[in-house]
Order: C-alpha cells, then sequence, then structure tokens
C-alpha cells in the first residue's frame, strides 16, 4: 500500500486531523462539562473534590487537570456495582465488567449514545489499520461480559465490513473458517494469533495461501520482535490498538498502517504520563504510567484514571495526518513490573531479547522466587527440537548466551531454562507471562 493509500484511511478526517489548538479547546469544554455531571451525579467524585478542596469551576485550562485527585481501581471496587454511573439505570442499555480475578468484578455501563461513539472510534481504528468494507473480519476474541469483541464488532459493522463473531477458543475451527470463509482481518489476541501460526504448521497449511492481510491485535503488552513474528509466519500486516474496560473497551487508540504509535482519540480522552511512584505528571517524552480521563462519556464518565499501563507519549506529527498524540507499545504495567534485586523488570524486555535469538519460540514463562533474603528470576523458554534435543555442550552454551544478552538488557541476572516445544501452557486469550511465587 502506497503512502497516498495509508493517509486515505481515515474514517473521520474532520475531528481526526483537527488542529492542535481547536482540539485542546475542544477538550477543555467537554472536560468541564463531565467535570460538572460527575461532581452532580457521582458522590464518589463529589467526595474527592470536597477533600481535595476543588471544584469543577477551578478548572479553567488543561494544565490544571492535574489538580485533580486519580481514579483507580479501588474506588470503582468500592463502588460495585452501579455506584460509578452518572445517569439513571433506564438510560444504560448495555452492561460490561472485568473478569474481576483480583476481587469483585470493575462493572461498567454505557448509553446509547456511549455505543455509538464506542462504535466510530473502533472504526476509526480499523480504518487506520487497513479495514475495508471488502474485508471480511474474524473476531476472535470471547464474547461476553468482555469489552474486546463488541468494540470490534460493531466497528467493523460501522465500516461495512463482514464480521464473523467466532469468538475464542477451538483453535483448529478457527482456522477451518479462515480457510474456508476467506477471513481477511484477523481480531485476537497476539499470543492467540503465535497459537494460531503453531497450529498451521504443525498441520503443514501454508498460512500465506489463506486470504488474511491484516491483523488488529490487543489486550496485552507485546513486543516490536514479537510483531515480526506474527508478520512472517502469517503473511500480514500486524497492527496494535489499546483499550480498557474502564474507560470505554478497544477505541482508546490504535496504530494507522505507518505503525508508529497508537493515535489517542483525543477529542474523546485526555492522556497523561504520571511517575507511578509520586503520581507528578511528567514532562512531554516521558516514559511513565498511562493517566486517561474520558470527555464525551455518559454512563460511566472517568476522571484520570491509573491504568498501570507504562508507555510513552509522541507528540510529533505522523506521516498519516492524524494530529492526534500517538501512545507507543505499553511495556508492562506498574503493577506487574517484576522488581529483582532492586531493578524494575518488564517482561517485553526479556520477549524482545528471546525473539531476537534463532532457536527461541515464541513461548515463555517467568518464574520469580525468593531464595532467602534474595530474589531469583527463572525464564523457561521453548527452543526448536533440534536445541532441546543436542548435546549437552551446545545447550549449555545456548543458555549461556541467553543469560548474558539477558543481564546485558535487564542490569540483573536471570536463569534460563530450555523446554521442549509445545509444553508451556497456550492461553486463547491473554498469555500468562509471569508465576511470581515471592
Amino acid at each position: 500500500m502506497t503512502q497516498s493509500e495509508i493517509t486515505n484511511n481515515i474514517w473521520d478526517r474532520s475531528n481526526e486531523c483537527m488542529p492542535r489548538e481547536q482540539l485542546e479547546k475542544l477538550q477543555l469544554d467537554r472536560l468541564q462539562k463531565t467535570l460538572r455531571l460527575v461532581n452532580d451525579h457521582v458522590p464518589c467524585y463529589k467526595n474527592k473534590f470536597s477533600d481535595h478542596n476543588i471544584s469543577p469551576e477551578d478548572v479553567k485550562s488543561l494544565e490544571e487537570l492535574s489538580k485533580l485527585p486519580f481514579t483507580t481501581k479501588e474506588d470503582l471496587r468500592l463502588n460495585y456495582p452501579y455506584g460509578m454511573f452518572a445517569v439513571p439505570m433506564r438510560e444504560v442499555v448495555r452492561i460490561h465488567s472485568s473478569s474481576g480475578t483480583t476481587g469483585k468484578p470493575t462493572v461498567v455501563g454505557y448509553t446509547r449514545n456511549d455505543l455509538n461513539i464506542w462504535t466510530q472510534l473502533a472504526a476509526r481504528f480499523m480504518t487506520a489499520a487497513g479495514v475495508t468494507p471488502d474485508d471480511i473480519v474474524h473476531i476472535a476474541f470471547g464474547y461476553g461480559l468482555f469489552t474486546g469483541a463488541f468494540g470490534l464488532h460493531y466497528g467493523a459493522e460501522e465500516i461495512g465490513a463482514s464480521v464473523i463473531p467466532i469468538s475464542s477458543g477451538n483453535t483448529d475451527k478457527q482456522i477451518m473458517i479462515m480457510q474456508d470463509y476467506r477471513s481477511s482481518a484477523l481480531v485476537c489476541t497476539p499470543s492467540y494469533a503465535l497459537t494460531l501460526a503453531d497450529r498451521m504448521e504443525k498441520r503443514g497449511i501454508d498460512q500465506h495461501k489463506l486470504a488474511l492481510k491484516v491483523g488488529l491485535f490487543g489486550g496485552e503488552p507485546w513486543s516490536e520482535e514479537m510483531r515480526r513474528e506474527i508478520e512472517e509466519r502469517l503473511g500480514i500486516i500486524a497492527t496494535d490498538n489499546y483499550g480498557l474496560s474502564e474507560v470505554m473497551g478497544p477505541g482508546v487508540a490504535g496504530e494507522c498502517q505507518f505503525k508508529r504509535g497508537m493515535h489517542i482519540f483525543e477529542d474523546h480522552f485526555i492522556a497523561e504520563i504520571i511517575d507511578p511512584e509520586t503520581g507528578v505528571v511528567l514532562p512531554r517524552g516521558s516514559v511513565g504510567e498511562l493517566v486517561l480521563t474520558s470527555i464525551t462519556k455518559e454512563a460511566f464518565p472517568i476522571i484520570r484514571y491509573r491504568t498501570r499501563d507504562i508507555t510513552q507519549l509522541d507528540y510529533s506529527a505522523c506521516p498519516c495526518g492524524r494530529t492526534h498524540v500517538r501512545m507507543l507499545k505499553t511495556m508492562g504495567r506498574s503493577d506487574d513490573m517484576l522488581i529483582i534485586k532492586g531493578v524494575n523488570v518488564f517482561p517485553t524486555q526479556i520477549e524482545e531479547v528471546l525473539f531476537q535469538v534463532e532457536g527461541c519460540q515464541p513461548h515463555y514463562q517467568l518464574i520469580v522466587e525468593r531464595a532467602g533474603t534474595m530474589d531469583t528470576l527463572e525464564v523457561q523458554v521453548e527452543v526448536n527440537e533440534d536445541i532441546f534435543f543436542d548435546e549437552m555442550k551446545k545447550q549449555r552454551a545456548f543458555v549461556d548466551k541467553l543469560e548474558k544478552r539477558l543481564l546485558s538488557v535487564l542490569g540483573v541476572g536471570a536463569k534460563v531454562k530450555l523446554v521442549e516445544p509445545s509444553t508451556i501452557t497456550r492461553h486463547e486469550g491473554k498469555a500468562k507471562r509471569v508465576i511470581d511465587k515471592r
């Protein structure tokens, strides 16, 4: 696809390419309306503002957003299930929630207008990735309370594409449907894309004979090395997108085909980067925790939500013509970040190293334990059969090579354990990369 064709792939040009000055005026107007809404209708926010001796009228500029308190997942749990809603339940037409694996699930609601906006934003990032009315979109996210599948489903239909709502699981059936129905766009987690590639290779299926041309992957952090692996093995363009249930779902941000970061749809969300330890807003270009404020949500507005995702914002011009800030690939989560012997370690750093070494398979797991007062990190990685069944001397040299590279990148030692292909559990949704036994 030529550069001119990519720059023509814009769903909502007037908003996505809005001049920066005009965009910031729109943001401030919508922010002030949202603050009045939550102050009047959400007791949690009214109390927070009162505790911080601030009112919506005190926020007269975007810079003054930092005066407001954060919202955390704990706030959502304390107000379970509907305490954070800003409209009566008769105006809520859809309810979604998180899995609740660490306690009560977080519950979110949508008005009819919220769903319409969600649909439009999903259509934006799907168009940016290259989806057109001629595509057949294969959605392998789980349908249900999880927001992932629905956001992309309605976005694809809005574009005019055909949708296969196959949901997650049953990998062999997924592949059969891809072959027979000529799926051209794949929606799933990046780790499941590699699971599909593994299964096809074992069955002797030539992935490059499929109709697939583009993948829209989200739901978990993934590295550039993993992108290259997916693109090579599935013969597609692999694009990243970002969203979280508490803010809306997929459609907060998405990559264009230049793949230089995910455009955050700033006419609906305000993004900040903070120091995860102090909560202080960091200067432009800094790496830190992403904080998001929704400015058009009706049922479930959220103010300065701490996503716990570590990233960086890029305000430079993108060749695609969109003016919205771009967030770089998430490097991990501040709450999932491993601290090994005082050093911050993210799984994606380890992934980058493993994918650069020939012989490593795209499946790994990190085991963290404590031996006495010392933390230990073991990296279990699948390798191809030639290496796994090679003589011990060559295996040892391979392990030494990996351990030296990891030490160089991480700044802390890690023990590498080679495991046989297909021995690390495959996941149909988000991959479980870390087992912390401390």
